[in-house]
């Protein structure tokens, strides 16, 4: 890690004792700048950089928390940011995290693109950048401190682990850290996740020997895959009907296997490896999918091998996520925030390990325009295509929650 002109815990500047930061402020200081944002946004946009290759994004990223007064470090395990502001009152301090690194090429839905950021991660970084930005000019008046947390390699689940190695927390001194990510709602929208996030992620194989090697294999794979109680939607009403689960109390996603893969591989001697990956929710169910790959495997003559812990599930606790809506209800209108009531079941977020170390909430922001194709919503589809509108209803909601947490003492 480098700090090359920052401290992670500067003192906070000097400034009169005012009425907290409000709402109506927060409204005014993002509309000033919401133009830029969308300038920003389509400059990382056009210079994507995938997973430790965030070179430009984090230098451009670091540039602008300077500008706005903040204490900036780089090189925070990789290209990691992180920017200081600290308010002119006492309270807490609390943390926002925004990822910044592209899809990388053929990692997509719908079919394969070049590299992209179809996941929305460039607005995602926008987004911080605002909200940073707002609450900088409004430091007069912010009580405590707001740690802002650039993240990069989320798309191949390593970057969290690395900014935590690197002592982001620590020595941010971070009580509690939040984050939004781009969702198929209606653009100015948000949801929250209460007792939800997003699933964890297993991996393990299973190996078979002997002449017929390859056909066991393909049976095996499928009797695996039949584990799924979930596939991936495959038209556009399978899209819609997908969101409208993730509403239902208690739906058909309340508890679920999504088993995104059982491949054969050839392997030495005439052997094949069967490589499975899978999510599941709730988190405890690893422990039942993994006995039932091993009771198929064992039916083979063969045994499963899982050599590693699966990866956390990201879960927002109840009170944090209640919380949260409560206060966006109150703050943006009732009608603009939903509450999710089932856990995504194709995709997983880094965010989970931030998670296992301090309170998170996990907000899904809409990015769907009016009268557009579901897809164009969809993170890591080839349609994925934002209504850039969101990203000042992105500021908006997070600055004014931050404010309120970080006065919080």
């Amino acid at each position: 890690m480098t700090t090359p002109n920052a401290a992670w815990a500067a003192p906070g500047p000097a400034g009169p004792t005012h009425r907290p930061v409000d709402q109506r402020s927060i409204d005014a200081a993002t509309g000033s700048i919401e133009a830029d944002l969308v300038a920003l946004r389509r400059d990382i946009h056009e210079h994507p950089e995938v997973a430790g290759e965030e070179r430009r994004t984090a230098a451009l990223v670091a540039d602008r928390l300077r500008a706005a007064g903040l204490a900036v470090t780089t090189g925070v395990g990789g290209h990691g940011v992180v920017g200081m502001l600290h308010g002119a009152r006492k309270g807490r301090t609390v943390a926002y995290r925004a990822d910044m690194d592209a899809v990388q090429a053929g990692q997509t839905t719908g079919g394969v693109t070049d590299t992209g950021h179809l996941c929305g991660h460039d607005l995602h970084t926008t987004v911080g950048v605002g909200v940073a930005e707002v609450l900088a000019g409004l430091r007069s008046r912010l009580s405590g401190s707001v740690a802002f947390v650039f993240q990069p390699a989320e798309e191949n689940l390593t970057g969290a682990q690395a900014m935590l190695d690197d002592g982001v927390l620590r020595r941010t001194g971070a009580r509690e850290i939040h984050a939004l990510h781009c969702g198929p709602m209606p653009v100015g929208t948000l949801a929250v996740t209460p007792g939800f996030g997003m699933p964890g992620l297993d991996r393990g194989t299973v190996t078979l020997t002997g002449p017929d090697a390859a056909a066991r294999a393909q049976a095996l794979a499928a009797d695996i895959m039949g584990l799924a109680t979930i596939r991936r939607p495959q038209t556009l009403d399978d899209m819609e009907q997908l969101i409208v689960d993730l509403g239902t109390p208690d739906g058909p996603l309340a508890r679920f296997v999504n088993i995104q893969h059982a491949t054969p591989q050839p392997g030495t001697n005439g052997s094949v490896t069967v490589a499975t990956s899978y999510r599941c929710w709730p988190e405890a169910r690893h422990l039942e999918v993994r006995d039932n790959i091993r009771a198929i495997a064992a039916g083979y003559d063969a045994d499963a091998e899982f050599p590693a812990a699966p990866f956390p599930a990201l879960l927002c606790p109840e009170r944090d996520g209640t919380g949260l809506e409560r206060h966006l209800r109150r703050s943006l209108g009732h009608d603009q925030v939903s509450r999710m009531q089932a856990a995504p079941p194709f995709n997983g977020e880094d965010f989970a390990l931030f998670g296992q170390r301090i309170p998170v909430t996990y907000t899904f922001l809409g990015v769907r325009s009016p009268g557009a194709l579901v897809t164009t919503g969809f993170p890591h589809h080839v349609d994925f295509e934002p209504d850039e509108r969101a990203i000042g209803t992105g500021v908006r909601a997070m600055a004014g929650w931050l404010a309120e947490r970080a006065r919080r003492g």
